[in-house]
């Protein structure tokens, strides 16, 4: 299967692989990933950056606490929000697909979309892993992963 791109072309992507392929990329310096805990039903919210092949969790929330959901003691409560900035430094993230809960969502400038339709249909228990794509070697011989224009 052959990868899909998103985004616009002048930004540094982020890929999606499943079980070590590459099926889409997301030109995104900056994104949020978020998802819906399974037991509380209440949003929990990650925004990365990247910084070179590494990402950066730059900031986090959560609306409301309870069942493995307790913010940091530096977090703030803003609104129905706890923030707080962790300053998180991460090679890649790896999500397992459920059909139990909400599909994670993705957003970066430009839109929002849940994985499963950046990715395709993935079987339970499928690992989503989100990488820089300049972390990524290239078997020998291919070209590196661009964005499409």
């Amino acid at each position: 299967m052959s990868a899909g791109s998103v985004g616009p072309p002048d930004v540094d992507p982020i890929c999606l692989l499943v079980a070590g392929a590459l099926r889409a990329s997301v030109a995104a310096g900056e994104f949020t990933l978020a998802c819906q805990h399974s037991v509380q039903k209440t949003r929990w919210a990650e925004h990365y950056r990247l910084d070179g092949a590494t990402l950066v969790l730059d900031t986090a929330s959560v609306e409301g606490t309870g069942a493995g959901m307790e913010p940091p003691s530096v977090a703030v409560h803003r609104g129905a929000e706890w923030i707080w900035h962790p300053q998180t430094r991460l090679p890649e993230l790896r999500l397992t697909h459920s059909s139990y809960v909400r599909d994670y969502a993705l957003c970066w400038t430009g839109g929002c979309r849940t994985l499963t339709s950046l990715v395709g249909p993935l079987p339970e228990g499928a690992v989503i892993t989100v990488r820089a794509c300049n972390a990524i070697a290239p078997p020998a011989g291919a070209e590196p992963v661009r964005p499409a224009s």
